[in-house]
């Protein structure tokens, strides 16, 4: 038989050649991420060393493992025996962190180390937040989108991840931005061991000159379109939460469309305990998830959930164990994310229609409240209490 003769004509050829510069393209763009990477990594390792302060022990396990999954890959090494108590925790984090790739263990090993060392005060030093709304950085978020996942860590580990004035336009900014690019799914989570530990009481301490009043009105507009912000969120809305959390944090999560939590996690709003009452939306969608009285427990009298108590309650969606939470959470997300965008999205926004006006109305009557306890004599009781308790141990 003849050979078969291909004739290749300019048009043949026209596209073999621009074919093979976008392949060039590509391979060009992958270095030089690869090798911006590659770059904070050694930034990280060094900065690693100038903390001052000892981040505790689950922290520098996470920085084990992240460290082993960068140079190494996944853990491919016989499990310590039982009573190796050291190498098996540091064998049981590494594991933790299952397929994930080297290159996004170097990204999130420069991210924890960033987290770090700005908690400390060395904002200057920390490897930028990259985010899909040109560049933006944050000083309290780390801001990142990758595998079509737009991811929101809250900053302060130091803190607890507690919220502060700032914060909260730069999660209202953060969302907005979000809402607008091209990722399909958003995720929230903390750096460190906490989810959030809600409100940085330090807002009410600093009191302008306007007095106790216009600091209570413009907290309360604040809080207002904080709340909104998560509202009308377009997209899938995830809470990853790794930790405790506390107060706006746990408050919030009536309006995130999935929340996974690790199995350490607790779930706390202690506003009476503070003189304060529910917000975010949390007096209409705490008694529609988990009825009226185990509502009431929580919102009135201040009970603490643990993870599976607030998963049996329709808080949490599912818990999952803390050695593969992280492996096992964002291989599901990567999966959500595959799925066509514009139906995720107007799907969300056909459930949420059904009650958007009515969270809207919740939440002006809820801020309505908050004001009016921010200028109470029993609200700055409470506070105080709180800080001269503190202040005791």
């Amino acid at each position: 038989a003849r050979p078969r003769v291909t004739r290749t004509g300019p048009a043949g050829i026209g596209r073999f050649v621009r074919a093979a510069h976008l392949a060039l393209v590509r391979e060009l763009r992958v270095r030089v991420v690869g090798d911006e990477v590659d770059e904070h990594f050694e930034e990280a390792k060094n900065k690693l060393s100038s903390l001052k302060e000892d981040p505790g022990n689950d922290v520098k396990l996470k920085i084990y493992a992240l460290f082993k999954q960068a140079t190494h890959g996944p853990c491919d090494t016989p499990k310590p025996g039982m009573l190796d108590f050291i190498n098996k925790a540091k064998w049981d984090s590494w594991k933790s962190l299952g397929s994930m790739t080297q290159e996004e263990a170097r990204q999130r090993y420069c991210d924890l180390i960033g987290s770090l060392v700005a908690a400390e005060g060395g904002a200057a030093a920390q490897a930028p937040a990259r985010s899909s709304a040109g560049g933006r950085t944050y000083d309290s978020l780390l801001v990142s989108t990758q595998d079509d996942i737009t991811t929101i860590v809250l900053n302060r580990p130091a803190k607890k991840n507690a919220i502060t004035t700032q914060m909260y336009e730069e999660i209202i900014e953060a969302l907005q931005h979000a809402a607008r690019d091209h990722s399909v799914v958003t995720v929230f989570t903390g750096a460190g061991d906490f989810y959030c530990s809600g409100n940085d009481l330090s807002n009410f301490t600093k009191i302008p000159e306007g007095g106790a009043e216009q600091m209570a009105k413009a907290g309360g507009e604040l809080l207002r379109r904080y709340v909104k912000a998560f509202i009308d969120f377009p997209k899938p809305l995830v809470a990853v939460v790794n930790g405790p959390a506390v107060g706006i944090s746990v408050t919030v999560m009536g309006m995130f469309d999935l929340v996974y939590a690790t199995e350490s996690a607790t779930f706390h709003t202690p506003f009476s305990q503070l003189g304060q009452s529910p917000e975010g939306c949390s007096s209409y969608t705490f008694p529609r998830i988990m009825g009226l009285g185990k509502a009431n427990e929580m919102l009135l009298f201040n009970k603490k959930l643990t993870a599976f108590q607030a998963c049996q309650l329709g808080l949490v969606t599912e818990v999952f164990p803390d050695s593969s939470f992280h492996a096992e959470v964002w291989s599901r997300l990567k999966n959500y994310a595959k799925l066509p965008p514009n139906s995720l999205a107007l799907s969300k926004q056909l459930i949420r229609s059904v009650e958007k006006e009515r969270l809207h109305a919740v939440n002006d009557a809820e801020v309505d409240r908050l004001i009016e306890r921010w200028m109470s004599d029993e609200c700055f009781n409470a506070v105080m209490s709180f800080f001269q308790a503190k202040a005791k141990l």
